[in-house]
């Protein structure tokens, strides 16, 4: 059946701030509308637009979060969990550093601060539910990333045994998601253990093949790694239950190469790029997706080491809008057709009788 995906989104997490409009769901809802985006994708760790415990218990709070988004204009695309859901697995080499995904009672205590982040990804299914939503994104976290390179050898069975736990951790959560009727799409990304198809399918593997377990599609994370994100498509297109539209170049020269030498982002073979300014083929994207009756959101992330934010906001609704694939609902040539008539048919092929 023909399907037509939604947009233009805009994921709200880069552009949250303390000054207006950035400051409430209120109004940054107005200033993406303004924009021209038809949907919004709200981080849930950030408390100035969204409160995501209360949302887990309280209808009617998320029936006034939508009420919000519809005044503004704009619908609810997913929320995101992916700061805690990160929280899910970390490598101790990274405790320090997601310390500050977390609140302060939890600091310095990684026990304490996984089982948070278990809570806030159940309190994810439930407001999801509450606010009638079919999928969520998130991050899957990492036990296994600090080994990426084989060098010094891994211990024999170290990833294996990563995945299991990592499946371990994620299956409750998952079953949770199941009972509430929603998808969690993985945003496949480096520092996390799931960070292309071969690691998705061990992680898929570890977690039973459940089917909330899903892929939230970031072409950009897919060049800098130099995987072929469009023949991705064609293996994972059942699996793809959210989009990310982000941009990204990659430049490699006789200094550095996928790895980038340690430098800041301006001075990367591979960085992140406002819509149109890199080098993802986003025609050969949504045309893959149409072609597999993708009929969720586009959502822009907007990173970017050179443009302003606004101005990528501002250029990223039309750019979507522009690569939307209205699907046909019948083939160009079905006018030459005509009703089948078997006996037409075998005089064609001339089989008598």
């Amino acid at each position: 059946m023909a399907a037509t995906m939604k947009g233009p989104g805009i994921f709200l997490a880069q552009f949250a701030g303390d000054a207006a409009p950035f400051n409430s769901l209120k109004s940054i809802t107005k200033w993406a509308a303004g924009l021209g985006y038809k949907g919004v994708q709200i981080p849930t760790w950030d408390g100035r637009l969204f409160d995501l415990k209360k949302a887990a218990g309280s209808k009617d709070y998320c029936d006034e979060v939508k009420g919000v988004c519809a005044e503004a204009g704009v619908e609810i695309t997913e929320l995101s969990t992916h700061l805690q859901g990160q929280l899910v697995a970390v490598h101790p080499a990274y405790d320090s550093q997601f310390d500050g995904f977390a609140p302060a009672e939890v600091h310095g205590n990684p026990k304490a601060r996984q089982q948070w982040a278990v809570e806030q990804m159940l309190f994810g299914a439930k407001a999801s539910k509450n606010l009638g939503l079919k999928a969520s994104v998130s991050f899957t976290g990492a036990l296994a990333f600090p080994y990426l390179y084989p060098w010094p050898q891994r211990p024999a069975g170290l990833i294996e045994e990563a995945f299991a736990e990592l499946g371990k951790r994620w299956k409750p959560i998952l079953d949770a998601y199941e009972d509430a009727g929603v998808d969690i799409g993985y945003e496949i990304h480096p520092g996390e253990d799931v960070f292309d198809g071969a690691t998705f399918e061990m992680f898929l593997d570890a977690v039973g093949g459940h089917k909330r377990c899903n892929i939230n599609y970031d072409p950009s994370h897919f060049l800098l790694q130099q995987l072929d994100y469009l023949a991705f498509i064609d293996i994972y297109h059942e699996r793809i239950k959210a989009f990310h539209v982000k941009d990204a170049e990659f430049n490699p020269d006789g200094r550095q190469g996928v790895y980038s030498g340690y430098q800041g982002w301006v001075n990367r073979a591979g960085r992140f790029r406002s819509l149109g300014d890199g080098q993802v083929d986003f025609g050969g994207i949504f045309s893959k997706l149409a072609q597999y009756n993708y009929d969720s959101w586009a959502v822009l992330e907007w990173e970017c080491c050179l443009k302003h934010p606004e101005d990528g906001a501002a250029e990223g609704a039309p750019f979507i809008q522009h690569h939307i694939i209205r699907v046909t609902e019948r083939a160009f040539d079905d006018f030459a057709g005509a009703k089948p008539d078997r006996a037409a048919l075998r005089k064609v092929m001339g089989i008598e009788g």
